[in-house]
């Protein structure tokens, strides 16, 4: 099953349309706000309610929305309790919106971090913004890229990333490890395709933008 979970952050028009009529359908608090604008009820609104407050919690719970609601004092974010929710249902897919923007760069860094969430191990976890795409690949394993001429990003996170190798892109790694905190993954380019990253050892986010 797939999963779009829908976070407070900042949503463009073009988000819309990655919701499709089968997916699983979860508002973060706040994110309860952009599902409203596009005319779409979640399944489930998770998180504190700070944003969404008692009267929008009231308005779609009339509408028959089960709200999970946990105290403001917690040791999650929203996004994070609302993707375990959705893991919890059975996603084994789980697309999040509204995970960049805002003025909360704290948060929004946590929202990243949570793709790279090694207990997710099985889950495929990516965020979107437009034509943004953000993925993780945890641990041994590899993913595909594209499209050509996208500009891709490799940044590894929890340690260095070991045994990188890139296929069909302009700056190609082959065996490398890329250190934690450096910038040698940025601003990469596919040119050919098929493109993919492959790594033997450690994590990395992988930034698509096309």
């Amino acid at each position: 099953m797939r999963a779009v979970v829908v976070a407070h952050g900042d949503v463009l028009p073009a988000d819309r349309a990655v919701i499709g009529v089968d997916d699983y359908v979860v508002a973060a608090d706040g994110g309860a706000f952009a599902l409203e604008r596009w005319k779409l009820l979640p399944h489930l609104i998770v998180g504190d309610m700070d944003s969404l407050g008692d009267a929008g919690v009231e308005r779609f719970a009339r509408q028959g929305i089960p709200v999970a609601k946990f105290p403001a004092q917690k040791d999650e974010s929203d996004l994070e309790l609302a993707v375990a929710q959705a893991v919890a249902a059975g996603a084994t897919e789980v697309v999040v919106l509204g995970a960049l923007g805002g003025d909360r760069l704290d948060h929004e860094t946590a929202n990243l971090l949570l793709l790279a969430d090694p207990s997710y191990d099985g889950v495929r976890i990516e965020a979107r913004r437009g034509a943004l795409r953000i993925r993780a690949l945890r641990g041994e394993g590899s993913l595909s890229l594209g499209p050509l001429e996208a500009i891709v990003t490799l940044l590894p996170v929890n340690g260095d990333a070991e045994g990188v190798t890139t296929e069909g892109l302009r700056y190609p790694l082959r065996d490398e490890t890329l250190r934690f905190g450096r910038a040698r993954g940025l601003s990469n380019e596919v040119d050919s395709l098929p493109a993919t990253v492959t790594v033997r050892k450690g994590s990395l986010l992988v930034f698509e933008t096309p």
